[in-house]
């Protein structure tokens, strides 16, 4: 399942998908050098989920997150420079630094904040729904959730209740293949998780989650379903949770060298950006300007956030009165 983008759209999707994994390689960086609190959950090698979906948005459109959220938020439009100063707890964060890496969003560019509670996001995203169908318009919702919330009630409640009212929300599956350790053959029952959705008399479909074009052909159907007939999707994107740099360490025990490997080599921007040189839509300098403007606008946020203020102590004191 492909559809017809313009060079231009495809270079665009292609820049954003290399900003996300940039990014995130950095904010990896600089939670090695100490200067990110708490936990930071990336999302490397799930770029064209993100991507594939929130292009097909638009600003006024809402997404829910989850704690891997940082290249959905990235995708919809969020600033990244308030972005890298939330993750160091700054003031000029996208949440004034109280939220940190697993609840980023801004309201501003329709990135509802994100929910670190597996499955929970996904009753939250059909009561948004439900607010949009309510004011009229034709608002949607994309709801993003990994196999592992595919498990939870939450999710089996979300399916039935906005199959029920008619909600215009896109649940987004990121089958990344692993809930935590677990491995989605020893955890699910069913072998496509958007197969699910039959049970709820809704519109499931699996698709190759490292390829963005694949990916983006079928949200833009399902956003489509949404928008005009106020009908919810499950979409399930095959993806993979790549470490970027596994030959410089040990594998985790319950993954092979030989597993990341063979999914390192459909890395979704490797094949992304193999298509557009090969197609022509892509030549090799503007691969490297493209490169170069990337690591630019990323050096900016870095700058910008550490030269950010931390927040008041006392303002987090006021919020609990």
């Amino acid at each position: 399942m492909e559809t017809q983008l313009s060079d231009e759209r495809l270079l665009s999707i292609y820049r954003k998908m290399l900003l996300i994994r940039r990014s995130e390689e950095k904010l990896e960086e600089l939670s090695g050098k100490g200067l990110i609190p708490g936990f930071l959950h990336l999302s490397i090698g799930n770029e064209a989920a993100a991507v594939g979906v929130c292009d097909n948005l638009r600003i006024d459109d809402m997404i829910l997150t989850t704690h891997r959220g940082h290249g959905h938020y990235i995708a919809k439009g969020g600033d990244l420079k308030k972005l890298f100063a939330e993750l160091m707890g700054k003031k000029t964060g996208c949440c004034h630094g109280m939220g940190g890496s697993m609840h980023v969003g801004d309201l501003s560019v329709g990135a509802f904040f994100g929910n670190a509670i597996v499955g929970q996001n996904m009753p939250i995203a059909n009561g948004v729904a439900f607010a949009l169908k309510r004011e009229g318009g034709d608002r949607v919702v994309a709801c993003f959730f990994g196999d592992g919330a595919s498990n939870t009630g939450a999710f089996h409640e979300a399916l039935n209740l906005a199959s029920l009212w008619k909600l215009p929300v896109i649940f987004v599956c990121e089958n990344n293949q692993y809930a935590i350790s677990t491995h989605v053959s020893r955890s699910t029952s069913v072998r496509d998780i958007s197969a699910r959705a039959a049970a709820y008399g809704m519109e499931g479909i699996s698709v190759d989650g490292m390829n963005v074009i694949e990916v983006h052909a079928a949200a833009k159907k399902a956003v489509e379903r949404a928008r005009k007939e106020k009908l919810p999707t499950l979409l399930e994107c095959k993806t993979y949770k790549i470490y970027k740099a596994f030959e410089d360490r040990r594998p985790p025990p319950y993954r092979s060298e030989e597993e990341i490997r063979r999914w390192m080599e459909r890395d979704p921007i490797k094949l992304l950006r193999e298509k557009l040189l090969r197609e022509g839509v892509l030549t090799e300098d503007e691969d490297r300007r493209i490169k170069n403007e990337v690591e630019k606008e990323i050096d900016e946020a870095v700058e910008f956030g550490i030269k950010s203020e931390f927040p008041d102590p006392n303002e987090a004191i006021a919020l609990l009165r």
